[in-house]
Formats: C-alpha cells, sequence, structure tokens
C-alpha cells in the first residue's frame, strides 16, 4: 500500500511539472525532480544509473533557460535591439508574477513594446519585436514540454526495462 500511495505522490508530480508550465508559480522542474528523488531513496535506488541524474542536471539546466533564452531569441530575431532583449528575459521573470498564467505573457509583449518605442522605433518595428516575443513564449513553452517529456520517459524506461 505504502509503494502505491508513493507511485502515485510520483504521478501527481509529473503532471504538477506540466501544469507548472502555465502557472509558473509551481516550480515545473522542481517537482520533478522530487518525483526522481522519491523513487531513488523511498522505492528504488539502484535503476537510475549515473548517466541518468547527469543528463537531468543538464537537461534541468536548458528548462531554467528556455523562457528567457528564447524570448530574447526571438525578439532579436525579429528585430528587436539588445535592450529591448534584455527587457524581454526580466519581463518573463516579472510576468509571471504578474496575474499567473497570463502575466507571462502580455508583460514582455508590452514591455518590449514599451522599450523599443522608447528607443525611437517606429511602431510596426517596435510592434514586430513585441511578436517575437510572444513567439518566443510560445517557442520556450513547447521546448519546456519537449525536455520534461524527456525526463519523464527516460524515467520510466530505466525503472521499467
Amino acid at each position: 500500500m505504502f509503494e502505491i500511495i508513493i507511485w502515485i505522490i510520483i504521478a501527481l508530480l509529473f503532471i504538477a511539472s506540466f501544469i507548472g508550465i502555465i502557472f509558473p508559480i509551481i516550480p515545473s522542474v522542481l517537482v520533478i525532480w522530487i518525483g526522481f528523488i522519491l523513487y531513488q531513496f523511498v522505492l528504488s535506488g539502484d535503476q537510475l544509473n549515473t548517466l541518468f541524474w547527469i543528463a537531468m542536471i543538464l537537461i534541468t539546466i536548458l528548462l531554467f533557460g528556455a523562457d528567457i533564452i528564447a524570448n530574447s531569441y526571438f525578439v532579436r530575431r525579429f528585430g528587436g535591439s539588445k535592450t529591448g532583449e534584455r527587457a524581454a528575459a526580466v519581463a518573463v521573470i516579472i510576468g509571471s508574477f504578474i496575474t499567473p498564467p497570463f502575466g507571462i505573457i502580455y508583460v514582455p509583449f508590452f514591455v518590449v513594446l514599451i522599450v523599443e518605442k522608447i528607443q525611437n522605433r517606429t511602431l510596426k518595428e517596435a510592434f514586430r519585436s513585441a511578436i517575437g516575443s510572444l513567439i518566443g513564449f510560445l517557442g520556450g513553452s513547447f521546448a519546456k514540454i519537449v525536455l520534461q517529456l524527456i525526463m519523464i520517459i527516460w524515467f520510466f524506461i530505466l525503472i521499467l526495462f
């Protein structure tokens, strides 16, 4: 019975990690790690090998930067300035605390629009850069979904096979 309860908790943690993409107040990668650690130290400590843990650390590093990197990249790709890129990165962090989950979408959009406009860009150029921040958010979210799926699938492959 104890083992079933732990498995239910692990499953709920993995589900919560995806909810964390929409509601950034939930630390997605942290709840995945809690699931891994529960398995490692409560259920079985011999199936998760060193390669698994190293890979999970590397993927975790990528996950931490996914939103910021994607947002900055797409702002630049859509003609935004270096200041717009930096503003987008900061706005992603701030936006996650302002009206989650939507703050992470609209705060970077408006911040980039305003920053680019302050730099004497035309409204069209500023709007285009702001669209880049929106695409960056979507790209970052997609990357996080893929990376989290890789982490969870790798976990299940190791413990089941």
